[in-house]
């Protein structure tokens, strides 16, 4: 019997990067584009509404919110909903997954209500199909209140407790979170799946942090490659001073034995003490020197056993490393080849698109911000003041309150045109030039003129 997947976690802001994973304008890396098109949505937004960041505004502006809303303020919640591998695949085979659908929603309606759930999609292009569901957390249930509050003004307290506010706080207090995963447990009962170990310190990663701690697993074994690499140096440097050492070693036990050989003829001649003792220091050279080559076998063994075990990680590794470029590569030329195809067909169905691409360079060249080049690619006009750039004279020219508009080139209807004033932007630069010119130009003349007068 396998478990429920019930995920509940906050957002701040529009949530345009969850809502760019959610619409697949970004292409996960665990994702099977040849079965994105399985993909279905599972709540059709309201009329004039296209995305899930446009739906979550709608709900706020339309839920009769009597505060305003704060920039940091959470806004919505995403809920991904899901089971256990193989029982979400046995509920596939065994033609549920519309039923089980259907059930998921019902559950989020009847907990959260209908009005609040803005969004909900159906994935099956990665590994387990399951839901990714977007909560407005609309209450209208009355606020806990401070303290201080409890003796605020007669007038205060008249407020209607039960009108609409935005608290992402009371829909996930700790609470009505294990309420929720009873209560959705118990609705999933039906295709064998149930709750999971209460108490459990198991948590949800999400995908961006698990591929956060992949990289930081890779990195960690390349420092350990370089690591051993440095180990493998230090122990060839250990072998080869071992070896000059046994080397000299063995220069001198040659050395010792002869001088004992003399010793032991004199020692013959004279019976002198004095070759007992060089026969004792002898014995303890030969004894030094065999354990130095016991010491460089050991080195030898152990150099051996790294440069195995360094072969066999950096095979690995670059294996590894040649499939992901590889995967790489191929995700890329195929993400270049559908925008080049989406392009080409943009360009053919709209015959001004290549023109408005060459206009928004124009208009952000000449000073536009980002908010005035779109209202002059919609071709509504612009006031504005500020300073104008023009390439062909290098300069800028401040200007105070004109009128700033694009429009169809009267020589050539397939172009479009700048114009400042109705006058093209580029005639208007040059008459802005010559009366600037004019103006430097006045006062070397007079000057001139009076050159030869004394005062």
């Amino acid at each position: 019997m396998g478990y429920v997947v019930f995920h509940m976690q906050k957002t701040r802001g529009t949530d345009s990067g969850t809502s760019a994973h959610i619409e697949r304008k970004v292409k996960p890396s665990n994702a099977d584009e040849e079965r994105t098109h399985l993909n279905r949505r599972l709540i059709e937004y309201p009329d004039g509404i296209h995305t899930r960041t446009q739906a979550i505004q709608h709900r706020l502006e339309t839920a009769g919110l009597t505060r305003k809303v704060g920039k940091n303020q959470v806004r919505a919640i995403r809920i991904m909903l899901s089971g256990s591998p193989d029982d979400m695949q046995r509920i596939v085979r065994g033609g549920r997954l519309d039923e089980w659908c259907a059930d998921n929603m019902k559950y989020l309606a009847e907990t959260f209500g209908t009005e609040n759930i803005v969004s909900a999609d159906l994935y099956l292009d990665e590994t387990s199909p399951h839901i990714h569901a977007t909560l407005v957390p609309i209450v209208t249930t009355e606020r806990k209140r401070k303290k201080q509050e409890e003796h605020a003004t007669k007038r205060y307290r008249t407020k209607s407790a039960s009108r609409p506010r935005l608290c992402a706080d009371e829909v996930m207090s700790r609470v009505k979170l294990k309420e929720y995963q009873d209560t959705y447990a118990q609705a999933m009962s039906k295709y064998g799946l149930q709750r999971g170990v209460e108490g459990s310190e198991a948590r949800h990663v999400d995908t961006q942090q698990f591929y956060r701690e992949v990289k930081a697993m890779t990195d960690t074994l390349k420092a350990d490659v370089t690591e051993l690499q440095k180990r493998k140096t230090t122990a060839q440097e250990e072998l080869n001073r071992a070896k000059k050492e046994v080397q000299t070693e063995r220069l001198k036990g040659a050395a010792t034995a002869a001088a004992t050989n003399i010793a032991e003829s004199v020692g013959s001649l004279f019976g002198s003490n004095k070759v007992k003792t060089q026969e004792r220091e002898n014995i303890a050279l030969r004894q030094e020197v065999a354990t130095h080559e016991e010491t460089i076998e050991t080195l030898q063994t152990k150099i051996q056993t790294m440069q195995s075990e360094h072969s066999r990680e950096l095979t690995t590794m670059q294996a590894q490393h040649t499939t992901e470029t590889a995967n790489l590569t191929k995700r890329h030329e195929k993400e270049v080849s559908l925008l080049k195809a989406a392009l080409s067909k943009a360009v053919k169905w709209f015959p001004y698109f290549r023109e408005m691409i060459r206009m928004e360079s124009v208009c952000r060249t000449v000073g536009f911000d980002d908010e005035q080049t779109a209202m002059l690619i919609k071709g509504k006009p612009l006031e504005y003041s500020g300073e104008l750039y023009s390439e062909e004279h290098k300069r800028k020219f401040t200007v105070e309150r004109v009128m700033a508009q694009i429009t169809s080139d009267p020589t050539d209807k397939r172009k479009l045109q700048l114009n400042i004033d109705k006058i093209p932007f580029n005639e208007w630069c040059r008459v802005k030039f010559e009366k600037l010119r004019d103006t430097f130009c006045q006062p070397v003349q007079r000057q001139q003129k009076y050159k030869g007068l004394k005062f």
